[in-house]
């Protein structure tokens, strides 16, 4: 289960422009299993209709109105306490004002005064009113209170001028949202390295030998160590994957880039994981100009091996003593799946690897879905079946941090 699924965010959304953006969040906040109860000011509702949200969220959204009927008359008490998160996204000026002065004229207001967590707010307003030394004096006092403030971002501003007070991306939100509620989970502390994506070998400055890896294991392997408090470096072949919010991202290309950077990553890592398609060749000569179409084709391209990076890692443990104290492998067959995935666990000193069949057109490389089995090195093994991967990640990072 990811860091939001079954938690109850209370999304509050203030009269700003930008509460266009709140619906999405308020969408991608579902889509991640969250229970989002949105609260509406009267400036809000005046810019957005509430049932925008409810066919979002699928629950119901708040109004002030809502304080005064006879079955909720505690129901700012309710918002208030009853959640994981209280985030306020768009903050305008004047709600900031309110929430820096304790005044609570308003469900939102009165629900935040009442709120036992730690309030978040995403400020969105004109550059001039943000700068305002008011605004900013707000903003201090908040901080000073433990109010988390995300943003606000640059750009063009709803008034046609461009500086700093646009509302950050419903994803940026959301991806700092996963981190702040994961800060405390199983692997807080811990440095995970994670590869990923295809590496590229080049013949001449135009043409490569790769594969088709598309790195979304790797990327969603990322995330779930994000969301278990992992401090985590991603280190990337080629890909057209917006990395996770939070990420060190670590760009390479070749075998050798990436051999480079996983020995250095990983000198003081706690978990590395492999998902990165390494190519098993590389061209021998790499021509520095574009090798020229030949009526026929070329008679052959000479290669050789490239590192061997996992042998390379197992190496360094039993020399130097250092390296991750966990490694996961992961072993792409077409054929022999568990007996292959067993000579490389052995063969590389693995803790664990994961098999699975590239041959399938419904998983593994490029798809959204992967159908695993996970060997540990004491020989015991548990099949996952076909899933999202982003879900498989999930189990994978909780599978990890248990056996760490």
């Amino acid at each position: 289960m990811n860091v939001l699924s079954g938690k109850r965010i209370v999304l509050g959304v203030t009269g700003s422009i930008a509460v266009y953006k709140s619906v999405d969040l308020a969408s991608q906040l579902t889509k991640s299993g969250a229970l989002v109860d949105v609260i509406l000011t009267e400036a809000a509702a005046k810019l957005i209709a509430p049932l925008t949200f409810s066919s979002v969220t699928g629950r119901k959204a708040y109004l002030d109105n809502d304080l005064w009927q006879v079955d909720d008359h505690v129901l700012h008490i309710d918002l208030g306490e009853n959640n994981k998160a209280f985030l306020i996204a768009p903050a305008t000026a004047n709600t900031i004002a309110k929430l820096a002065h304790g005044l609570a004229d308003n469900l939102l207001t009165l629900s935040a005064l009442a709120s036992r967590n730690n309030i978040i707010i995403a400020p969105a307003m004109d550059g001039g009113m943000y700068s305002n030394p008011a605004t900013q004096e707000n903003l201090e006092i908040l901080q000073r209170r433990g109010v988390e403030i995300w943003g606000p971002g640059s750009g063009h501003l709803a008034s046609g001028l461009a500086g700093k007070g646009r509302m950050l991306e419903p994803l940026q939100l959301l991806g700092h949202l996963r981190q702040w509620m994961g800060k405390e989970g199983l692997l807080s502390g811990k440095k995970v390295v994670v590869t990923a994506g295809g590496t590229q070998e080049p013949i001449d400055p135009v043409r490569v030998i790769s594969n088709r890896s598309s790195g979304k294991q790797g990327y969603t392997l990322a995330q779930a160590a994000l969301d278990q408090g992992a401090k985590v470096v991603l280190i990337s072949g080629p890909t057209c994957l917006t990395p996770p919010l939070g990420v060190e991202l670590v760009n390479i290309q070749t075998a050798k880039d990436l051999t480079e950077a996983v020995l250095r990553e990983t000198e003081q890592a706690d978990l590395l994981i492999m998902t990165a398609a390494v190519a098993d060749y590389r061209p021998a000569k790499v021509s520095s100009r574009k090798v020229k179409k030949i009526q026929g084709g070329l008679a052959a391209i000479e290669v050789e091996t490239t590192p061997d990076i996992l042998q390379e890692i197992a190496e360094r443990k039993k020399k130097a003593k250092c390296g991750p104290q966990f490694t996961v492998g992961f072993a792409a067959e077409t054929e022999n799946l568990l007996e292959n995935a067993r000579e490389k666990l052995e063969k590389k000193g693995l803790d664990l690897i994961v098999a699975n069949d590239v041959s399938r057109e419904d998983a593994g490389i490029a798809a959204d879905q992967n159908e695993v089995i996970l060997i540990w090195k004491a020989g015991n093994t548990r099949n996952i079946p076909l899933m999202d991967k982003s879900h498989l990640s999930e189990i994978l990072i909780e599978e990890c941090a248990r056996l760490m």
